[in-house]
């Protein structure tokens, strides 16, 4: 309605029109954009019911179980994928921000060899579970390795079975890296390396939705090693394949990397105390292998089409060490002058042994093993290389790194002065000759 008060002034008339044909306009608008939002509707949904038939074609190929483990019903046999995941892995673009379909419980993904694997995982778009028992920082660094949200820590406790259930809850792919070179007051090697291992396979067969489990053991285990460890990892392996006959065995040999036990334990003990004791000589044949290519390997069974399911794969270097080459290779990287002293092996054990004998009978913790470990003495009374028919690298795809160069490379800040110098480089090269 016009207000036409004042007829006296013309102008508020017109103003007036103005404002009345604008609301009018404004109106016609309106009407014309929800007519267009209508008809896209209509459009979208005639889309969606010729898509039917398509996604019903894909339930029957993929069929997707609204029954999660533990709510109604219990499943007590073993489900995994005839053919592995590799129709998984497929989905993914193959990058970090991708979505590769796998579900990965990495238990020990805390550890040495774990690092690499959570960071080859999670590299391919994969999310992983990380269970940890202790402070919220021993997963921290596995963080940064993937997407947001892709890596899910989680609090858990070996010895609960409720625990390791609820980490296992939502995953397709197991993977158990749980290990230690030493015992102490609370975890024996039985109960690490063997009784953990079969609750695990025992979990994941009860779980039925589990499509792939690998377990990492170590390379030269077997029933009758002088190793307590080394006879726990094959009870390990005859008890998985029991209950989880397609699973897969990974066997590699002493793993060098970044943070090894081995390399580094040697190059701090020759810079502290200016020697290296050499148990039995250094006689001992080891084949070590680089942590990277283990990780590797794990992956690339993991994404094939099933071939390497109920397979036992013995990871080892492309060349053979004596324990004795090893640490001349040690010391020439962090160049200092090789100084050993040889150790028998009776004399070696007759210093270590009293360490376990007093393990349980003190009130106290015992320090941590370094350079004599009774049962890593035991284990080097025996060469530890790849056998001769086993599966290996090769059969994975993958190429292993030589072991001289890159993969010991860190050992570069072990060097006296700085990382480009060094005792043996300071003294064959005279004050005159240096820049």
């Amino acid at each position: 309605m016009l207000l036409l008060d004042d007829i006296s002034h013309p102008r508020m008339v017109l103003d007036q029109i103005l404002l009345f044909s604008s609301v009018v306009l404004c109106c016609v608008v309106s009407c014309r954009v929800c007519e267009s939002s209508v008809a896209k509707m209509q459009g979208i949904a005639r889309r969606l019911g010729n898509q039917s038939s398509s996604i019903s074609s894909l339930n029957s190929i993929y069929p997707i179980s609204h029954h999660y483990y533990g709510v109604n019903q219990e499943r007590h046999v073993s489900n995994l994928a005839p053919k592995g995941v590799g129709h998984l892995v497929r989905k993914g673009t193959g990058g970090r921000s991708s979505v590769s379909g796998i579900v990965a419980a990495v238990f020990g993904s805390t550890g040495f060899i774990g690092r690499y694997v959570v960071q080859q995982l999670a590299k391919m778009g994969s999310q992983v579970l990380v269970p940890f028992r202790g402070s919220e920082d021993c997963h921290r660094h596995l963080k940064l390795m993937g997407d947001l949200g892709q890596i899910v820590p989680m609090k858990y406790n070996p010895r609960d079975e409720s625990s390791i259930k609820a980490v296992m809850a939502k995953a397709n792919v197991v993977i158990n890296l749980i290990g230690r070179d030493h015992e102490t007051r609370n975890f024996s090697f039985e109960e690490v390396h063997h009784h953990m291992a079969e609750q695990l396979a025992l979990i994941s067969k009860e779980h039925g939705g589990i499509m792939r489990f690998i377990q990492v053991s170590c390379l030269g285990a077997s029933p009758s090693s002088p190793s307590r460890l080394l006879r726990a990892k094959a009870a390990a392996e005859e008890a998985i394949l029991r209950e989880l006959p397609e699973a897969t065995i990974l066997r590699p040999a002493v793993t060098v990397g970044t943070e090894d036990r081995i390399l580094n334990r040697w190059a701090h003990c020759a810079k502290k105390y200016n020697f290296l004791p050499l148990i039995g000589g250094g006689k001992t044949k080891i084949q070590p292998v680089y942590v990277v290519d283990v990780a590797a390997a794990l992956t690339a069974a993991l994404k094939d089409d099933g071939t390497s399911m109920g397979r036992i794969y013995e990871l080892g270097g492309p060349d053979v060490f004596t324990v004795h080459e090893l640490a001349d290779l040690m010391y020439d990287t962090i160049r200092e002058w090789p100084r050993y002293v040889k150790v028998p092996f009776p004399i070696a054990k007759a210093i270590a042994t009293p360490r376990e004998i007093l393990l349980n009978k003190v009130p106290f913790p015992l320090p941590t093993p370094n350079m004599f470990n009774l049962d890593e003495i035991h284990s080097l009374t025996t060469d530890t290389v790849v056998s001769k028919d086993a599966l290996t690298f090769d059969d994975l795809g993958i190429v292993p790194h030589k072991l001289a160069g890159y993969p010991i490379e860190f050992l570069i800040s072990y060097r006296k002065g700085g990382p480009q110098f060094g005792s043996t480089v300071s003294e064959k090269v005279s004050p005159e000759d240096w820049p």
